[in-house]
């Protein structure tokens, strides 16, 4: 179905190849043409976008993993290191298991 301004833009296009003659005939029937795809994009529909991913959902739940096995190794190795070490022990190893996990959470933002 023709728009108003389709039909104003085809009879000044008609009007115009009337008036120039044969000779500019593509070029009129080009420019009627662009405006005509000009005007069907502004009024197309817009292209959905699908949604973003859920920034706060894990796509490798491995931190969640190791954040589990680190917290059952942290019992026997808490024991040991303070039986055999003593304070300085504990706190060596939860110095090491923070840092396993500090390392693996700056990996993943990368």
């Amino acid at each position: 179905m023709a728009t108003d301004d389709v039909r104003k833009d085809l009879r000044a296009a008609v009007a115009a190849r009337q008036e120039l003659g044969p000779e500019y005939e593509a070029e009129i029937i080009e420019g009627f043409l662009e405006r005509l795809d000009a005007q069907r994009r502004a009024t197309a529909l817009p292209v959905p976008v699908p949604p973003p991913a859920n920034p706060s959902r894990e796509k490798d739940p491995g931190g969640l993993a190791l954040a589990i096995v680190s917290m059952g190794v942290a019992i026997p190795i808490t024991a040991i290191s303070a039986n055999m070490i003593g304070p300085f022990g504990v706190v060596v190893s939860w110095a090491g298991l923070v840092g396993i996990n500090l390392a693996r959470s700056w990996g993943r933002r990368r």
